[in-house]
């Protein structure tokens, strides 16, 4: 179950990584809510994976998910560049989190 919320957690970050994007430098108000309120959701269901999850193993899966999921949604929404390079750099994002997950009781 900590794994899933830990998903969760990456997923959130998502979320307000991109919503960082459609604030303006934090001028328009219901981006930047939905932003704080990703934020807070993001590090609290951190926490809550950290009961049971090593700390080095949560972090680097929590923030390599919020990067490939970045990376993706400015991809799709944002036109930035999907070249060989950068979708193999992700590739081997993936890789070490499966084999954080692989290595992790």
């Amino acid at each position: 179950m900590a794994w899933l919320i830990l998903f969760a957690a990456g997923l959130f970050e998502v979320g307000w990584a991109v919503g960082l994007k459609y604030t303006e430098g934090f001028t328009r108000l219901w981006p930047t809510v939905g932003t704080v309120l990703s934020m807070i959701v993001s590090l609290g269901l951190l926490g809550l994976a950290l009961r049971s999850l090593p700390l080095g193993t949560a972090y680097a899966v929590w923030t390599g998910v919020g990067t490939i999921g970045t990376v993706i949604l400015g991809i799709a929404l944002f036109g930035e560049s999907a070249d060989i390079v950068r979708l193999a750099c992700i590739g081997l994002i993936v890789a070490g989190i499966v084999g954080l997950k692989l290595v992790t009781p």
